[in-house]
């Protein structure tokens, strides 16, 4: 695949050049369609001088009123359109006086007098500035809702990096918060081996979450990762308790997802699957392709909705003394940042599988990380090159 060894510029991304550009070609193919017209009539080629001459006036007339015309066109309606009006006959007057006092020198004809040719130059040259004024404010209005169009975007678009930064730093402090009591414990008892292994797989896990950006996507596999790090954490409080299975598609391990999607939803089925049951539970995750989506699944071998906590799993919602307490890892937390990421183009869904437990399934369109040019060999590169 060729790569071009430039990016192209907007037309209007300089717009003082733009403006230029707009002037010498509109201007220039005046001149030419006035200067065929004389040529296809029959003029003498002298006539091309009156012709170069009316155009270099218009050009020039053209270059005051875009000095006008700027200083209106952010004015209130009543002021911009009122100014035009006694502006644009007035260069039109000065347009039409200069154009009939050339010719009357090129014609030298008596017959036809000054204020004929006036009247008559008059209507061509209100139809010249006249298409310029309208050009000129059309574009510029134009670029102006562009600006505010763009301006727009790019307040949704920090508004939605803004949320999904506050989605995905809504860390459970009741993890932090156990892990940093275990690791006290472990101190306690002098098991500074243990303490210190927990101590290291937590600094790992958390600059991780710090060090990504909020609204970035990582592969399957670095998720995965990132997963067995955190469960590492959690099993060392948890022990045997704590089983986990993953069901990694190869097909699937360079495909995207935001960063840490999964997290929230493991540490879910801990609080909820592992935790209150003595015997611990077994956590799966999985993932294939299905189709053109990533399909991936979260599931334990928990109590499921039949517990009387299914409605705080489903919300991230508890109660203390009557008072509602979030969690920060509720379901809704992933639903949002689904939404935020790909809109509509996503399926969430929350199952009851009929041998018991709970599941969690996502399907996100699918998408890899495509290597830059810079990875590949040398040959490769001058092949992408072209």
């Amino acid at each position: 695949m060729a790569v071009l060894p430039f990016r192209p510029t907007p037309f209007f991304a300089n717009k003082n050049r733009a403006f230029w550009r707009l002037q010498a070609l509109g201007w220039g193919g005046a001149l030419l369609l006035r200067a065929m017209s004389g040529i296809a009539n029959g003029l003498p080629l002298s006539f091309l001088v009156l012709v170069l001459l009316a155009t270099i006036t218009g050009f020039s007339i053209t270059l005051i009123l875009a000095v006008v015309y700027r200083q209106l066109i952010n004015r209130r309606p009543i002021i911009t359109w009122g100014v035009t009006a006694v502006v644009l006959p007035f260069a039109v007057a000065l347009y039409a006086f200069i154009d009939a006092w050339v010719n009357g020198l090129y014609a030298g004809d008596a017959s036809v007098g000054f204020a004929q040719r006036f009247i008559g130059l008059f209507y061509l040259d209100l139809t010249l500035l006249g298409a310029w004024s309208a050009l000129y404010y059309a574009i510029n209005f134009f670029l102006q809702i562009e600006e505010q169009n763009d301006q727009l975007i790019r307040l949704e678009n920090q508004a939605t990096q803004a949320q999904l930064a506050m989605l995905r730093y809504q860390l459970n402090p009741h993890f932090l918060f156990n892990t940093l009591n275990s690791i006290s414990t472990l101190v306690l008892l002098k098991q500074t081996e243990p303490a210190n292994a927990m101590l290291s797989r937590l600094s790992s896990f958390l600059r991780y979450t710090l060090v990504n950006e909020p609204t970035g996507r990582v592969t399957v596999a670095q998720e995965v990762e990132t997963l067995k790090l955190y469960l590492d954490i959690e099993r060392m409080r948890f022990e045997e308790r704590l089983r986990t299975s993953f069901r990694i598609d190869p097909a699937t391990e360079q495909a995207l997802l935001p960063s840490l999607l999964l997290q929230p939803l493991v540490e879910n089925a801990i609080k909820y699957a592992v935790s209150p049951q003595e015997s611990g539970a077994e956590i799966t995750i999985a993932t294939q392709l299905i189709g053109q989506n990533l399909r991936i699944t979260v599931s334990d071998t928990g109590p499921g909705l039949q517990s009387q906590a299914a409605n705080n799993r489903l919300t991230g919602v508890t109660f203390d003394g009557g008072e509602p307490v979030s969690t920060g890892v509720g379901l809704a937390n992933i639903r949002d940042r689904l939404v935020q990421a790909y809109g509509e183009e996503h399926r969430f869904e929350t199952l009851d599988p009929p041998e018991g437990g709970f599941a969690v399934l996502i399907e996100i369109p699918f998408q890899r990380r495509e290597p830059a040019i810079s990875q590949f060999p040398a040959e490769q590169r001058a092949a992408l090159a072209g």
